[in-house]
């Protein structure tokens, strides 16, 4: 769908095409490190913005950086996708300070549906598994800014 070959240089040229219009990503402070077809890599430092009542990061943050991750591994082929849903599992707390690392990966992709994992690590501790699903919309990501 992109006149793009290289699954590389496309997932590359899908990520900065998105990146450049990513508002609550960039807002959040996330980073976007690396992106290769079917995966990405995002982090997010936890500012004191993003703690909780109990001092701790909010879940709802942590869930965003591994939706951001999880969007961008979608992405990365080219075809414009978006989430069908997705469930996370929050597993250790992270608090003011700490680097969060989101870790995207396709499971499965099967037609216009994908499936994909995001864990989100702080240091070697994993924060948080999320699993989401994906459905193609069937038009180019490249042509979303012309």
């Amino acid at each position: 769908m992109s006149e793009v070959a290289d699954p590389m240089a496309l997932a590359t040229a899908c990520a900065e095409t998105m990146w450049a219009s990513d508002r609550a990503s960039q807002s959040l402070g996330m980073v976007l490190e690396s992106v290769t077809p079917g995966r990405a890599r995002l982090s997010m430092a936890v500012r004191p913005d993003m703690v909780n009542g109990h001092d701790l990061c909010h879940g709802g943050l942590i869930a965003a950086l591994a939706d951001s991750a999880f969007a961008f591994a979608c992405n990365s082929h080219g075809t414009v996708t978006v989430a069908s849903g997705f469930a996370v599992e929050i597993l250790e707390p992270a608090r003011l300070g700490d680097l969060l690392v989101a870790d995207a990966r396709e499971v499965a992709l099967r037609g216009r549906s994908g499936v994909y994992d995001v864990t989100v690590r702080c240091g070697e501790k994993v924060v948080a598994e999320f699993r989401g699903r994906s459905r193609s919309l069937g038009r180019p990501v490249l042509e979303e800014q012309r």
